[in-house]
């Protein structure tokens, strides 16, 4: 993969992470069952949220970052 082309990668393992947050929420929704003892819904949302969306909008930034720096070398 030529490096200028990195950029898309990374947005596309970020649109993964999203899709897989929203499976993974989605399937501790269904699972979720609040009479036997188990944690509130929201501590599965922040949890989903660290492992998912997070590193997320981290590649996010990074791609951008790698956008325009290959943006700028082709500029010059």
């Amino acid at each position: 993969m030529k490096k200028s082309n990195i950029h898309k990668f990374l947005f596309a393992v970020s649109a993964f992470l999203i899709f897989g947050f929203g499976v993974r929420f989605g399937f501790d929704m269904f699972k979720y069952d609040g009479y036997n003892g188990s944690a509130p819904l929201y501590v599965y949302a922040i949890v989903r949220t660290v492992e998912f969306i997070v590193p997320s909008i981290i590649l996010l930034i990074v791609a951008i970052f790698f956008k325009k720096k290959f943006a700028y070398k082709e500029g010059k």
